[in-house]
């Protein structure tokens, strides 16, 4: 996926907002490229999972369609481990699988780190990211 340093930051900077739960949000792009990121409140409100909250989602997909995009990611943080799918974002996943999940650790907050997945039938594939 290709995505603009800007918006690797806007991710960035939403997770260290949220602290010390996870942060979400959605990815709207065409293409294989990603061109918006839009926040969303965490429905669980805990460090241990992500749920995007059900109206910010059905607002955050309006938007994106409106825009002419389509959602082509699903970001989330990890607040105390690395920037991998746990077992719990994995099953998640199971209801979308089309999307690329940007996972942003805070394990080091002063050095996050950012990585992108295909999660399809519970199996993890990491992807590139060419930022921008």
């Amino acid at each position: 996926m290709r995505i603009a340093r800007e918006l690797i930051d806007e991710i960035v900077a939403h997770a260290r907002d949220d602290l010390p739960n996870e942060c979400c949000g959605l990815i709207g792009g065409r293409d294989g490229h990603a061109s918006s990121v839009h926040r969303a409140r965490n429905a669980a409100a805990t460090w241990l999972r992500y749920e995007v909250h059900p109206s910010d989602q059905l607002r955050i997909m309006d938007r994106i369609e409106a825009d002419g995009e389509a959602m082509v990611g699903i970001y989330h943080s990890h607040t105390k481990s690395e920037a991998y799918p746990s077992q719990t974002d994995i099953n998640l996943a199971a209801s979308w699988p089309d999307p690329l999940y940007l996972i942003c650790s805070l394990e080091d907050v002063d050095a996050p780190t950012v990585r992108a997945f295909s999660i399809r039938d519970g199996r993890v594939e990491e992807v590139d990211l060419d930022v921008v």
